[in-house]
């Protein structure tokens, strides 16, 4: 994880180079701030990346002398199936078509969207996954 994270890093200073050199360049102000809204981003993301890396074991990855088959192994828990991202969507498709058509497209699509949310947080919470 260290390395991704170091990659994160330089490519922030890569792409806050080019936002400085694109907005004096340009004077073009939509496309500045995009960069310098990719070079939060990439801070961010390299940030997290490199705390996170001093928290947990030493992965493959971070060794040179690494196989491929060294990091193998279960990656994690992913949920088979579940319906909330649906919902969401639904939810989400519109809100946007409210902006469109009428801001009060919006009173139908707030629940939708907070049912499909409250529905994915606490999925495991309830039915056959809850703990006993």
């Amino acid at each position: 994880m260290k390395i991704q994270g170091r990659m994160f890093i330089w490519l922030s200073v890569f792409v806050l180079a080019m936002a400085i050199v694109y907005g004096v360049w340009s004077k073009e102000p939509a496309g500045t701030t995009a960069l310098f809204l990719a070079f939060g981003l990439c801070i961010m993301i390299g940030y997290y990346l490199a705390f996170t890396a001093r928290r947990v074991d030493v992965g493959a990855q971070d060794n040179k002398e690494a196989d491929v088959a060294d990091d193998s192994g279960e990656v994690g828990f992913f949920s088979p199936h579940s319906w909330q991202p649906l919902s969401l969507a639904v939810g989400g498709a519109l809100a946007f078509m409210g902006v469109v058509f009428g801001w009060w497209l919006l009173y139908f699509s707030a629940p939708i969207i907070l049912v499909g949310l409250w529905g994915w947080v606490f999925e495991y919470y309830r039915g056959e996954n809850q703990n006993q």
